[in-house]
């Protein structure tokens, strides 16, 4: 069996002098160093820094640590592509809505106003219930336009129609005309129809509400428009306006007893 080594500190130099000199060698303690309990005897305990320990995966591991390092490590081209659309969007948004903040304070855009001032009516005979009928209808029209720097192009293919409990009695059209700014224009629109056949229910209806002086019509009107600022023209816009209109009789010296219109625009 191999004989156990231990290692033994070296001399002191000093020590040899002193030994020369005196002729005797001082005696020395003994120090013996501290056994660690846990420390089965025969080892050796080695300390290395914190600093020097590395940590590595284990090798089971390995190849999904590379993976995971490399994707860190870069974009993919489709990564690079959405954000930059993303920012391109956010972009537009914002730009948009920029300028249509500085339209709004500069131009003050107002809605138009429209309203149905007179009806004359002619054509109604209502004495024989299976005759057709073939109405005609003078309406009345005030487009009021308030803003100061926006004018508006009524253009064609315009209709206003006028109904009676859902049945199209008549229908025409708008004049082409151009509204400058700060103006109130009044027209009149022709409506005719021809050959309107009613139904006993309805023209029964009819009589009734003339002898009571209350006969409500629907007055439906749809204009294309294109919005004027300055010397540029928008794209055609349609202007709806919706009125139920209730007069007093069925002829040309009908008057208007009640009305209630709403608008909206379509902008596309």
């Amino acid at each position: 069996m191999a004989d156990r080594v231990y290692p033994h500190d070296h001399e002191n130099p000093q020590h040899k002098e002193e030994v020369k000199q005196g002729g005797q060698q001082p005696s020395t303690p003994s120090v013996s160093p501290p056994e660690n309990p846990t420390t089965p005897s025969g080892t050796y305990v080695i300390q290395i820094p914190k600093d020097n320990i590395y940590r590595v995966p284990p090798p089971e591991n390995a190849t999904r640590y590379q993976q995971l390092t490399r994707r860190k490590s870069r974009r993919s081209p489709c990564c690079c592509c959405l954000c930059y659309l993303l920012s391109l969007i956010v972009s537009l948004i914002v730009l948009a809505a920029i300028a249509a903040a500085v339209f709004y304070l500069v131009v003050r855009p107002e809605a138009p106003k429209y309203s149905v001032d007179s009806i004359a009516i002619r054509g109604f005979n209502l004495t024989s219930s299976s005759s057709p009928i073939s109405p005609e209808f003078d309406v009345t029209v005030t487009a009021n336009n308030p803003n100061n720097k926006i004018g508006i192009y009524y253009v064609e293919k315009s209709s206003i129609d006028v109904s009676y409990e859902g049945v199209q009695l008549c229908s025409g059209a708008l004049p082409v005309f151009y509204q400058p700014p700060k103006n109130v224009t009044v027209f009149m629109a022709a409506l005719k129809g021809s050959g309107i056949q009613l139904s006993s229910a309805v023209s029964t209806s009819l009589l009734d509400d003339q002898t009571q002086g209350m006969v409500p019509f629907h007055v439906t009107l749809r204009a294309p428009v294109k919005i004027k600022v300055g010397s540029v023209k928008t794209w055609t816009i349609t202007v709806k306006v919706d009125c139920d209109v209730t007069v007093d009789n069925l002829t040309a010296a009908s008057s208007i007893v009640s009305k209630k219109c709403d608008y909206g625009v379509d902008l596309w």
